[in-house]
């Protein structure tokens, strides 16, 4: 009876800190679509919103022009925040589970450097701003490719460490590269910048509809690998006495956590800290086990990304802060937090 107790407990307290993250999200994302510098009617926004669900038919009150600021600009923008810090917060825990890095980021394996070329190349090559996405996409997906590669040569062994090491290499390259383009171009640096700042500006759903299928695929195969980094978090000798494949499940994580990076960091720019930042507080609060750490990550990064691009859209009288150095205001500070927490307890 007693273990039945202590089985259910866990699981009870997991499923009423989601609840209660689920319920600190709905707010802050009432507050995102409420708030911003046009005027429209709560009430109405709200109803707009219901009335666009199937089977549902509402009217809203709202003319054209409101109807329009919360259907095709806020709308949009709120889910795309939430998508993009969603991914980012899920990939961060991933990351560091698989790594057994408290340090580990999303852009760890050359995923930023190499979507930053991409969308540089995309930018002094072309006039058409939807060849950014893609480009850097393929840029993030090269980078992580060459980051295996590296690790590969030499042996086939590709532990943790390696991949780490041989991420910066490949980021410091590709970093030359971009570096030298915009040198080559400095017309465009403007424009590069403003990417790498991160935003996430969108004239309507394309890019949530862009990002969507890679962020579902990222995050069914990292909720479906939880049990496993939870295992992994004993050790790597201990993992594979009780029958795991280490390498698999690594290159399971890390592949799925970098598709998933390398879309949002498409539609997004870079946004750093999230992956972060996230993960450290859900730990603080409900423990480091993945089997919690990662529903929360998905949920409170969302929430997080969306405060963070309301503040973003806010603070300033007449204009835009980029979301990337939002992020970083808070980011840094907790960052060299952690890294103070990681040295005591090393």
């Amino acid at each position: 009876m007693t273990g039945t107790a202590a089985a259910v407990g866990p699981a009870r307290l997991r499923g009423r800190t989601l609840l209660a993250a689920l319920g600190a999200v709905a707010v802050v994302s009432s507050m995102s679509l409420l708030l911003g510098p046009a005027s429209v009617n709560p009430w109405g926004a709200i109803l707009e919103t219901l009335d666009r669900l199937p089977l549902v038919s509402i009217d809203s009150g709202l003319d054209a022009r409101e109807s329009a600021i919360i259907w095709e600009l806020r709308l949009p923008r709120l889910v795309l925040a939430g998508l993009v810090g969603a991914t980012l917060a899920i990939a961060g825990g991933a990351y560091q589970g698989v790594f057994r890095n408290p340090l580990a980021d999303p852009y760890l394996l050359g995923v930023a450097a190499g979507a930053g070329l991409g969308a540089t190349i995309a930018i002094v090559s072309t006039d058409v701003t939807t060849s950014v996405p893609p480009l850097a996409f393929a840029g993030g997906a090269l980078a992580v490719l060459a980051t295996y590669g590296l690790a590969r040569v030499g042996g086939r062994n590709r532990s943790g460490m390696t991949l780490i090491l041989s991420g910066v290499a490949v980021a410091a390259f590709f970093t030359a590269l971009q570096t030298f383009l915009q040198q080559q171009h400095a017309d465009t640096i403007r424009q590069v910048f403003s990417w790498i700042l991160g935003r996430l500006s969108t004239a309507g759903w394309g890019e949530v509809r862009l990002l969507l299928p890679y962020a579902v695929v990222s995050w069914v195969v990292l909720l479906a690998h939880r049990r496993h980094l939870d295992v992994l978090a004993v050790g790597e000798d201990e993992a594979g006495a009780l029958g795991m494949d280490i390498g698999r499940v690594r290159l399971v994580v890390v592949l799925a956590a970098t598709l998933g990076t390398a879309a949002a960091v498409a539609v997004s720019g870079l946004i750093g800290f999230v992956g972060i930042i996230v993960p450290h507080m859900i730990r603080l609060v409900s423990g480091p086990s993945h089997r919690s750490l990662l529903p929360l990550s998905l949920v409170m990064g969302a929430g997080f990304l969306v405060l963070t691009d309301l503040v973003a859209r806010t603070a300033m009288s007449g204009g835009e802060l980029p979301i990337g150095v939002v992020t970083a205001f808070v980011g840094a500070p907790f960052f060299a937090f952690v890294l103070g927490t990681s040295a005591r307890t090393a």
